[in-house]
């Protein structure tokens, strides 16, 4: 993928030197990580196969171990630099597309933030740890990564290349986009399960994220080999694909963002048509 090296977005938040607090899990906090590991997990309490690649622990974060406002400067580490300007090149491109977009709809787009932690990090929904992957919270309008999720994607999962990483911000954007148009707003509370409106919810933002692919094609930013980088990239973190890995069986009720299958098929769907409309999960008879 073409990108300007060096770049700086005024949206992000680099936020590598500090340790997440456990303040804000009481009361809305508390309920808005819960449902937040709901949607990526399905089972909150056992050990299960985490939708953002990750395996995670229930029974998060009740204690205080995590300390409020400490930092730590061994954590930001310059290798990383090139990484963070892509990210906040891929933030502002996919934002600004998005802006033209509700333009065209007599729509106001408002941009979403970016926060770059490392280990833990205090969110509007609660703590945010690295073992759950990317993640945007609603309550605050943020998207939230550590960037050595990046390494488990291409070591762990064999999914490397820097399209591959573009999906996963403008996957995050486009629950940003969903809540904007309020289309989140049924899904808080929804069961899991392969036809279930939380798997909706998250393809239709694997078809927002292809949507901004488009954008970025038409506009000569992809090079040979992007597209399949994506591609792949969606369907090492199907349910399926993630249950397989973890040493169980596949279990459809249990889903809560598709399979690898349909998450590649609603990424490209966006991708092709370069059309919003084309994203209605909710409306469709089939995924």
């Amino acid at each position: 993928m073409k990108w300007t090296r060096g770049y700086r977005s005024n949206n992000v938040d680099d936020r590598r030197g500090e340790r997440g607090s456990a303040a804000g899990l009481g009361g809305a906090g508390a309920a808005g990580l819960l449902f937040m590991l709901f949607r990526r997990f399905g089972i909150v309490g056992v050990l299960v196969g985490g939708a953002a690649l990750y395996f995670l622990s229930g029974g998060f974060g009740s204690g205080g171990s995590a300390l409020s406002g400490q930092r730590d400067t061994t954590v930001n580490d310059p290798n990383e630099q090139p990484t963070v300007e892509f990210v906040s090149f891929v933030l502002d491109d996919a934002q600004n597309t998005w802006n033209d977009l509700f333009k065209a709809q007599g729509k106001q787009y408002q941009p979403a933030r970016l926060q770059i932690f490392r280990t833990s990090i205090s969110s509007a929904c609660g703590l945010g740890q690295s073992a759950m992957g990317p993640f945007y919270c609603p309550s605050d309008q943020k998207v939230y990564i550590d960037l050595s999720f990046y390494d488990e994607l291409k070591q762990r999962f064999g999914a490397p290349g820097d399209f591959a990483q573009a999906y996963v911000i403008t996957h995050e954007i486009g629950h940003h986009v969903q809540h904007l148009l309020g289309l989140d707003k049924n899904v808080r509370s929804d069961r899991a399960g392969a036809d279930s409106a939380a798997v909706r919810l998250e393809l239709q933002a694997d078809c927002f994220s292809g949507v901004w692919g488009h954008s970025s094609n038409e506009r000569q930013l992809l090079e040979a080999g992007d597209l399949d980088e994506a591609l792949k990239a969606a369907a090492v973190i199907g349910d399926d694909a993630l249950q397989k890995q973890s040493g169980g069986g596949v279990r459809p009720e249990s889903f809560t963002h598709g399979t690898s299958a349909q998450r590649a098929r609603w990424f490209k769907r966006g991708f092709e048509s370069g059309d919003m409309a084309s994203c209605d999960t909710f409306g469709a008879a089939s995924l």
